[in-house]
């Protein structure tokens, strides 16, 4: 699927003047992280920054993201004492960016699985539609999954999708998914001191918080790149929390 293209010198001024923080966090990305970054510091979206927040990489990850961030006026590094998952990062790093002004907020894999291009083409979508998030999404109408992905990972995501959506029935196609942008004011008002969740559920309880507060969201389709280098973070762990959370968000808010 060919990515979508946006010359420069036809974006109108919500894109130009919209203050885009990309929060990135990264565990052992050594060697994704300066690919991921030229990609998006060339997206024409002048005040793009991006926050890489670091869990302490034996490999050197933020080294190179300080090094970057030398190089480049728009990178910040968080660096953070230990690995405590994906969910705690995105509330540390989503927290900075609120706090430094973000208007908008993208969550991306820093393993190049999330094509870069497609960012000005969500923020276009939630300025368009007055969307509260706009999801980068594998299972819409357009969308594609790595041609890497073998059946069994395939049916593994169909089927979590299929269970969340049973559970907690948000009428999202991707539920799981990891590409997203959000509006400032839908992060306030999720609150992101209510997020309990700590490895990849985190996305289905920030998806399940914005429909359950009612706001608006849209679903654009996108290619899902195979990660190239590095390993999967993907742990026995994360996939019992992933089975536990949607039992416990049901509970919790079954009154509310």
């Amino acid at each position: 699927m060919p990515s979508p293209s946006v010359d420069p010198v036809e974006l109108p001024a919500p894109w130009r003047d919209a203050a885009v923080t990309v929060v990135l966090p990264t565990y052992n990305e050594s060697a994704n992280l300066p690919t991921l970054v030229e990609a998006l510091l060339a997206l024409p979206l002048p005040n793009l920054s991006i926050l890489v927040v670091d869990d302490n990489s034996p490999d050197g990850t933020g080294k190179v993201a300080d090094e970057l961030s030398a190089t480049h006026g728009r990178i910040t590094v968080a660096h953070r004492s230990r690995k405590e998952g994906l969910g705690r990062a995105y509330v540390d790093g989503m927290t900075r960016a609120l706090d430094a002004g973000a208007e908008y907020v993208v969550q991306m894999d820093a393993d190049l699985s999330h094509p870069p291009e497609f960012v000005p083409q969500m923020l276009g979508t939630l300025l368009s539609t007055r969307a509260g998030v706009v999801i980068g999404s594998r299972y819409v109408p357009g969308g594609s999954l790595a041609s890497e992905w073998g059946m069994d990972r395939r049916l593994l995501s169909g089927w979590a999708n299929f269970y969340v959506e049973t559970l907690l029935r948000m009428r999202i196609r991707d539920v799981t998914a990891g590409y997203k942008l959000w509006a400032r004011e839908t992060l306030l008002d999720i609150g992101l001191h209510r997020i309990h969740s700590n490895g990849y559920s985190f996305q289905v309880e920030m998806n399940f918080l914005a429909v359950r507060r009612g706001h608006k969201v849209v679903e654009i389709p996108i290619h899902f790149e195979e990660r190239q280098l590095g390993s999967s973070k993907m742990t026995l762990g994360v996939k019992l929390e992933s089975v536990k959370v949607p039992f416990q968000l049901r509970w919790r808010h079954r009154r509310v």
